[in-house]
C-alpha cells in the first residue's frame, strides 16, 4: 500500500512562488499537502559554473498514479528553467494518514 505514494521535493527561489505552487498544487488535488521550508542554501552547477542561492523546499505529499500530472503542473508553473522535481516512495506511513492523502486527491487521471 504504501508503494503509492510519493513524497516530492521542489525547490523555489522565493516565497510568492513557493506560495503559489504549493497553493495551486492543492487547490489542484494534485497534492494532499505541500511543506515549504525555508532557510535552505543551495550549491548546484548551472551552466558551467558553480553557484549558491538561498531557497525555498517544498515537500509534496500526492500518490503515485498523480506524478505525472504534478510533474506537468509544476514544469508549467516554476519560474527555473530545470526546477527540482524528484519523487521518493515513501517506504511506510501510518495508514490513516495515507488514507487522508488518498482522500484529497480525487481526480480524473
Amino acid at each position: 500500500m504504501t508503494d503509492d505514494y510519493y513524497l516530492v521535493l521542489c525547490t523555489c527561489p522565493d516565497r510568492p512562488s513557493a506560495d503559489g505552487l504549493a497553493e495551486s498544487l492543492v487547490r489542484e488535488r494534485l497534492a494532499a499537502c505541500v511543506n515549504i521550508l525555508p532557510g535552505v542554501e543551495s550549491v548546484y552547477r548551472w551552466e558551467g559554473n558553480v553557484e549558491r542561492g538561498a531557497e525555498l523546499l517544498l515537500l509534496i505529499k500526492t500518490e503515485k498514479r498523480a506524478y505525472a500530472a504534478l510533474q506537468e503542473h509544476i514544469k508549467g508553473r516554476h519560474p527555473y528553467e530545470v526546477p527540482e522535481i524528484i519523487a521518493l516512495p515513501i517506504a511506510a506511513g501510518a495508514t490513516d494518514y495515507l488514507q487522508w492523502v488518498s482522500a484529497c486527491l480525487r481526480f480524473e487521471s
